[in-house]
Formats: structure tokens, sequence, C-alpha cells
């Protein structure tokens, strides 16, 4: 199976849903013209870490959001990686991820499991408990969230259940860009998958986001690495290259899991 992979690297307006579903939809109209077969948008593109007036601009129950990302998966015939938004639910805010295939069908949903608390999530978001694997064209996948990838554990458990690609968005600050790099391409190298992390640009008040989304191959070699500025980021994968990688350094027939 080879993807087309279209990363919407955007800034977000904060705060601002009806903006934000704006530029998305104008960047899916670039991913269109670029033929790409799966789409990833960022971490909460919808309305930034305007955490403290979710009360007011979450989604209920995702039910706008997942609409409008339907509607555009039908109308290009892609595939999408909805980022994440604020989905209001009877028992608080969840940070949480939709996955649409190109016919509008919604095959997955994820909320974030680690809640960062350096950015007050734990005050605001309650954490999910949803399984990160998911199936797309016929193969295993993975989603997460940002903070995520510093739980190795928890990426390994979707490539144990046979996931090929781990998807990763995020809002990742500019101060740990070094942490960023070097994490993503550690869960490559050790889970021997293609990683696609799709990280916003700007700032708000309090941060300033570092953009650098990135395509690493199993190997670990970044393929397609973004600036520091707004870009759809490109790149094709091939997951057949995966059992081939996997059979040169056979890291899963070594595992020895009863001792861990």
């Amino acid at each position: 199976m080879k993807w087309k992979i279209g990363c919407i690297q955007m800034d977000i307006a904060f705060g601002d849903p009806q903006q934000n579903f704006i530029a998305a939809e104008q960047w899916f109209e670039k991913a269109a013209k670029e033929q790409c077969s799966i789409v990833v948008l960022p971490e909460l593109w919808t309305t930034g870490y305007d955490l403290t007036r979710l009360d007011e601009i979450a989604h209920e129950e995702g039910k706008d959001v997942l609409q409008f990302l339907q509607e555009q998966a039908k109308k290009y015939k892609f595939h999408i990686v909805g980022g994440s938004v604020a989905k209001k639910a009877e028992g608080g805010v969840k940070n949480t991820m939709y996955i649409i295939d190109k016919e509008g069908k919604l095959v997955h949903e994820y909320s974030k499991l680690h809640l960062f608390q350096l950015m007050d999530e734990h005050l605001y978001l309650q954490a999910g408990q949803d399984e990160p694997t998911f199936t797309i064209d016929g193969e295993e996948a993975g989603s997460f969230i940002c903070y995520d990838i510093r739980f190795p554990e928890w990426l390994r458990k979707s490539v144990v259940n046979g996931a090929k690609a781990l998807f990763v968005v995020a809002e990742w600050p500019t101060p740990r860009l070094d942490h960023w790099r070097i994490l993503l391409q550690a869960r490559a190298i050790e889970n021997q998958c293609y990683i696609i992390a799709c990280n916003r640009v700007g700032s708000d008040a309090n941060n300033e986001f570092a953009g650098h989304s990135m395509i690493i191959d199993p190997w670990g070699t970044i393929i397609a690495e973004g600036s520091s500025k707004e870009e759809l980021l490109l790149s094709e994968i091939n997951l057949q290259e995966i059992d081939e990688i996997r059979s040169r350094i056979p890291v899963f027939d070594d595992r020895r899991p009863k001792f861990y």
C-alpha cells in the first residue's frame, strides 16, 4: 500500500473555531490539488490552547467538526486524520481525534490519554481511555496526540497490534523542538514503522509553536520535514517496505515481553 501524505502545518486562530474551519477548508483544497490520499491536521486545530474558554467554544459531542470533516473527505476523496479538537461531552471536555475515510465514514475516535500538566491540560480536559489502533485502506495504523510520544510503551502497543504507520498530531512548542525530532525518530526506529507527525506553527499569548512536521521512515530517516512557517508538507510512503526492514533486524521476533 502506497499513500501520499499531506500534513497541514497551519497557524491556528486562538479561540476562533469558525476562522479555523475556513482556513482548514482552504488547506484541504490545496491537498486535493496535490492528489493526497491521507491529509493530517494538527492538535486542537479549531481552538488552539484557549483552555479557559472551553465551556464556551468546545464542540458539543464534536458534531459540527465531525460533519465538516466528513463533508471534506467525501468532497475530495481522501482520508482525513482530523488532528484533534476539544470535544464537550458528559463528564467534561476531551482532546479528541477523528479519523474519517474517503467515503466520509468515521472509522476511529481517539482521545488523548496523557495530559500535559505544563500547559494545564489536566485542569481543563479529561483523559481519554480509547484504543489508539485503527484500520484505513485495509492497513493498521495508530493515532496519538502530542505528549503521548514521550510514552514509548503506548506507541509500541499499536505496532504489536499490527500498525505499520503511527500518526501524531501536536501543538509542540519551539523550545523543545530537539525533543520533538529525537523522540519521533526514536519511535520510528524502535517500532520499525512510519511516523507521520503534524505540528502547528504560530504562537499564542504563552507559547511559540515549532512546526517542523515530519514524515519518518522505519529506519528513522526523516524523508520530509516542514519549516517553522505554514505549509502543506507532502511525501509518499510505501508500507510494503516495512516487512523487508523488519526481516533485516528482527526486533519483534526477539522481543521477550514476559520479562518487561
